[in-house]
This record gives C-alpha cells, sequence and structure tokens, in this order.
C-alpha cells in the first residue's frame, strides 16, 4: 500500500513539475524524492519508472482524447507506427525509463553521501 502510494505522490509531483519546466522535471522530481526519502536502487529505479510511466500516460491520453487522436495519428505514420495507441506506449515507456535512471541515480547519490 505504501509503495502504490509513492507512486501516486511522484506522479502528481512529477506532472505538477512539468506544468513549470520543461519535460525533464520529471526527471528531478524522481531524482529528488529518491535522495530524500532514500529508496534502495532497485526499488527507486521501480518507483521512478513506474509513477513517470503513470504520469506520461495519463498526461498524453489527456491530450490525445482532447484532439479525437489527429495528432498522435499522424506522428504515428512519421515514426511508422500502425496506429497512435502504440505511439502512447512508446512514449510512455520511454518516459518511465528517464524516470527510472534518475530515481536510480537519486538512490546511489544517497547511498554514496550517507554515513554509515
Amino acid at each position: 500500500m505504501r509503495f502504490f502510494l509513492h507512486i501516486v505522490f511522484t506522479a502528481l509531483l512529477a506532472f505538477a513539475a512539468s506544468y513549470f519546466v520543461a519535460w525533464w522535471g520529471v526527471a528531478i522530481v524522481a531524482f529528488l524524492l529518491a535522495v530524500i526519502l532514500r529508496y534502495k536502487p532497485g526499488k527507486a529505479f521501480l518507483l521512478g519508472m513506474l509513477s513517470v510511466m503513470l504520469c506520461w500516460f495519463a498526461a498524453s491520453l489527456f491530450r490525445d482524447l482532447a484532439n479525437e487522436h489527429i495528432l498522435s495519428s499522424r506522428m504515428a505514420k512519421v515514426f511508422g507506427l500502425p496506429n497512435s495507441f502504440l505511439l502512447l506506449l512508446v512514449t510512455t515507456v520511454l518516459g518511465g525509463v528517464v524516470g527510472g535512471f534518475s530515481a536510480w541515480a537519486g538512490a546511489h547519490m544517497s547511498v554514496a553521501f550517507s554515513k554509515k
């Protein structure tokens, strides 16, 4: 239950950060939360990946439904993808990788500077 709450909390903070900075704001949020909450690197990667995936999928789907899949269908054709939903999945996975590696780096930073 606690892990799920951390995913939702991180996703909400990442969503809020995306309004103030560019797309890389989600990486800053994942990094800082992994440093502050002192996760182990594996758990931090999973938490960062899942929370940013949730954030980017929800934001992409919301914007995609608002314009009736017109832009995503055209962009899917540009990238050679068969449909717009696959484009949403690819962007979601890419965002998850960014969030996962930034949280992983934050966890290693926390371990490196912690006093034993």
